[in-house]
């Protein structure tokens, strides 16, 4: 195998992974700059406010389809309040499974 398929290979993983999300912390943070409840999010992806609760405190993540709608709305988010969108250097946050486990 030469090193130009290898090197196809290894983005042709790196592309199919999905997007990592903010920090549960950073999630709520954009929320609020934009003067969102958690109810107003969970209407517009389509799931509980429960389910909002639970990404913004890091106990679970988003599943398809929901997760990619979140992600966008978290993406517009962040450009629209960029400072909202910088994580706190000293708060540990909790690690983020890029497949969603909620």
């Amino acid at each position: 195998m030469s090193d130009s398929d290898r090197s196809q290979r290894v983005d042709a993983l790196l592309n199919s992974l999905p997007e990592a999300l903010p920090s549960p912390h950073v999630r709520a943070q954009l929320r609020l700059a934009a003067g969102l409840t958690q109810q107003d999010v969970a209407d517009a992806v389509g799931v509980k406010r429960v389910a909002v609760t639970r990404w913004e405190l890091g106990q679970t993540n988003p599943r398809r389809p929901h997760r990619e709608h979140y992600l966008r709305l978290l993406k517009g988010l962040a450009a629209r309040f960029p400072e909202a969108a910088e994580a706190d250097e000293g708060t540990p946050t909790p690690a983020s499974d890029p497949r969603g486990s909620g």
